[in-house]
């Protein structure tokens, strides 16, 4: 058992999340979005098999996390230990206002009904609380979810109910008790692409998973089995890296990524007025769009 939010370096979490660009960039984003911590009380919603919750405990705070019970729990207690909590569903075992922090790290995806559960982060989160959210993010004409699909890698295969989120619909369900303060996408058609040929390999090896709320996951088991790939991967990891960078010629598009940051304020249900082109006003002082006509 590694002991709360400390690790000895060895553990095979750690190891795949070093050769992660997907994972790097998703806990840059959070953490950009999140704030400082020290000194306040903090809940992880997903935790990314434990590997985000490991690394949000680093920076302080007293840190809770949770997900959907199954092998993901297995895994977030294995890598952080204490104050690990098993969902059953969308309701939260913790009391009102028990929270400074909230961060639902890919997890609305997989709950059915995803506005029980921000009204219950609403409830256990403090008056001027914050709350990041990451979720896939939906976007029009993308070429890269019919090929997963193809693969075997769709939303049933990760334990998806929804394949994700626009812009737009996440607005739709934090602003009766938030106030959205920043939307940002990140991970484009490169990374994605990349992380794509990954995990289609992983899951012809991995034996994990299967049944699992979360979907197919790569357990220690499966690691032990893919030692020798992963010192292969690691070698041509560099170029990976470089070709994630890739990136940054489509800065003309969003990415497959969405995160947001909000802040707690009184529930009162508002209706969400529309502009001629689909988008909310919210969404649009933002910045954002839906989707984009980029086939990438």
């Amino acid at each position: 058992m590694v002991e709360d939010g400390k690790s000895d370096g060895g553990d095979w979490h750690l190891k795949l999340f070093s050769k992660s660009v997907l994972k790097q960039a998703k806990l840059k984003r959070i953490l950009g979005m999140m704030g400082p911590v020290r000194g306040q009380t903090c809940l992880d919603l997903g935790g990314d098999n434990g590997v985000i919750s490991y690394q949000l405990r680093r920076l302080g705070g007293t840190w809770t996390s949770a997900d959907l019970a199954g092998k993901s729990v297995e895994s977030i207690r294995r890598l952080v230990g204490e104050r690990v909590v098993a969902l059953d569903g969308p309701m939260l075992p913790f009391p009102d206002s028990s929270f400074d922090v909230i961060v639902v790290i890919d997890m609305l995806e997989h709950v059915a009904d995803d506005a029980r559960l921000i009204a219950e982060c609403h409830r256990v989160l403090k008056q001027s609380g914050r709350l990041v959210v990451n979720v896939p993010h939906i976007k029009s004409w993308a070429t890269l979810p019919p090929v997963r699909r193809m693969l075997g890698l769709g939303d049933e295969a990760h334990g998806h109910v929804r394949p994700g989120y626009t812009q737009s619909r996440l607005f739709d369900l934090l602003k009766d008790g938030f106030n959205v303060e920043e939307v940002q996408t990140y991970s484009k058609f490169f990374s994605e692409a990349l992380d794509t040929v990954i995990r289609y390999v992983a899951s012809r090896m991995s034996k994990g998973g299967q049944g699992d709320p979360k979907g197919q996951m790569i357990d220690e088991g499966d690691f032990e089995r893919m030692k020798k790939l992963f010192r292969v991967y690691s070698i041509l990891y560099p170029f990976f890296w470089l070709a994630a960078r890739l990136d940054a010629l489509l800065f003309f598009t969003r990415g497959y990524c969405l995160v947001a940051r909000a802040k707690w304020r009184p529930w009162i249900p508002r209706r969400t007025p529309v502009l001629r082109d689909g988008r909310s006003i919210a969404e649009a002082a933002l910045g954002g769009k839906i989707g984009t006509a980029a086939p990438f």
